[in-house]
């Protein structure tokens, strides 16, 4: 393909998966098309259960060389990924957008983000891995090291491709894990690819990461494989809870980063103006199209209709269409069966009695941006994740109340609450039933630093960012040394 992939990066446009060091083809292929426009964009190899099991065979050998590199070795590697990438950020950039649908901005912040969550995983391989721990026995020396969890299987999503990856694979690989990535059949170049040509640049160990997408029968196999020791999925909630399931019974770890309905709170005292500036970010940012967007705008019912109006002006004003032109604000929707299920909660929203503020309309991926008032708690637009530009809001009289609505949800990811009072906004936030709480920002925010999940329906098993990787990568294991001669009854 053109303008895609420099040369030199061992990829090209054919039926490719990375295994053991080398691109290589397969029998089987999917055609990867531009969202925007349709236009074939490249190939992507679909691996055979033949070629998962090539892949986990060489990540169990190379992992096991590779835990036992020194920390700058393993921080070496990892640094020298985000200089590939650095080095590529503008062609990164050009990929995203055209593969995903997303305009510029969103994907020049994909690739800096994804260079921070390599540069920070970095600084983690020297980490202490080690705690001294008080024993009842005067004679012995009781240590906790933390090991590598093994080899991991990441399954990573369509929607922030780049960055969701990294911040799965930079940590694993810095703390001695192996990795074997299946990208979503909708990103396989940005997701996979694309990746494994940074790392292959980088002289990565063979084995250490592989990038295999594949369809239903591959997922299934690569979660319950017997080399693989974890699985880290990041996507649906009903989709996580089958891997779960399915992973979990063969008591692997699983860490599940899950769906949302987040809420984005404006109490009586917020400033109107900014508070609708944020929750059109935080609804209608990259189509609506992430786990963090606002599904929910819980608005006092003294500034409702101001925030309605001023909220459905800024949604008027964003401009939709091709994500290449600059003046564009949003793009379209990741495919047909996306879009189509945005418009029917919305169909069956006002069947039910909402109304439709602005927006509202779609031409074929392109969806208006849409405010959407008068619904009630039972609504499927109200309790699902809606992962559409679709704001619809509700009016609450008290901040009990606003508490009450915030947490009657089975998720529990993020939400965010706007304040003139930055005290009375960290009280409201406690009371929150989430992972993450935003206080006079948009729910849309994250940091490679911050730990990063939900609770509920958003997820299950540990935090991925910062500090908390070296929970959510490495095994805890006690060595103790007994310097005198126990005594025993027999």
């Amino acid at each position: 393909m053109t303008d895609t992939l420099s040369a030199g990066t061992g990829y090209r446009s054919q039926a490719a998966v990375y295994i053991d060091g080398t691109f290589g083809t397969v029998a089987d292929s999917l055609t990867v098309l531009e969202k925007a426009t349709g236009a074939r964009l490249g190939e992507a190899g679909l691996g055979s259960l033949a070629d998962l099991d090539r892949a986990a065979a060489a990540a169990r050998r190379a992992q096991q060389d590779w835990a036992h590199q020194p920390y700058d070795v393993r921080a070496d590697l990892v640094r020298k990924v985000a200089e590939r990438l650095s080095a590529r950020a503008d062609e990164f950039a050009r990929l995203i957008v055209r593969e995903t649908g997303s305009i510029r901005g969103k994907a020049d912040y994909e690739v800096s983000g994804a260079i921070d969550e390599l540069l920070t995983a970095a600084g983690l391989a020297a980490r202490p891995r080690g705690e001294l721990i008080v024993s009842h026995d005067p004679g012995r020396t009781s240590v906790v090291e933390r090991i590598p969890v093994g080899v991991i299987a990441a399954i990573t999503p369509w929607n922030f491709p780049l960055i969701l990856a990294m911040r799965v694979v930079a940590p694993a690989i810095a703390l001695g894990n192996a990795v074997i990535l299946k990208a979503s059949p909708e990103t396989p170049i940005s997701g996979g690819l694309a990746i494994a040509s940074l790392f292959d640049e980088a002289g990565a160990p063979a084995g250490l990461f592989q990038a295999v997408c594949g369809g239903l029968e591959f997922s299934r196999a690569l979660t319950t494989h017997p080399a693989v020791d974890m699985v880290h999925f990041t996507g649906s909630t009903a989709v996580g809870s089958a891997i779960a399931g399915s992973a979990g019974a063969l008591l692997k770890k699983v860490s599940l980063e899950l769906g949302g309905n987040n809420a984005l709170v404006v109490l009586d005292d917020a400033d109107v103006d900014r508070a609708a500036m944020i929750g059109a970010w935080s609804s209608f940012h990259y189509q609506g199209q992430t786990c963090i967007s606002a599904g929910r705008h819980i608005v006092h019912e003294s500034l409702l209709d101001a925030y309605v109006e001023n909220l459905a002006a800024r949604a008027r004003r964003i401009a939709v269409g091709d994500p290449t032109d600059p003046a564009t604000g949003i793009g379209p929707m990741i495919n047909e069966r996306q879009a189509s299920r945005a418009e029917l909660l919305l169909r069956g929203a006002l069947e039910q009695g909402a109304t439709v503020v602005e927006g509202g309309t779609r031409d074929g991926l392109f969806f208006r941006p849409t405010v959407v008032t008068g619904l009630t708690r039972d609504m499927a637009l109200w309790t699902d994740e809606v992962f559409a530009p679709i704001a619809p809001v509700m009016p609450f009289s008290t901040d009990d109340e606003a508490l009450e609505l915030v947490n009657d949800t089975a998720y529990g990811l993020v939400n965010a609450v706007l304040t003139g009072d930055e005290a009375r906004g960290e009280r409201f936030a406690r009371g929150v039933r989430s992972g993450m709480v935003h206080v006079n920002d948009a729910t849309p925010t994250d940091e490679a630093s911050a730990p990063f999940g939900g609770l509920g329906a958003s997820g299950l098993g540990g935090r991925a960012g910062g500090e908390a990787n070296l929970e959510e990568f490495t095994e805890r294991k006690w060595i103790s040394t007994q310097h005198g001669a126990p005594q025993y009854p027999y």
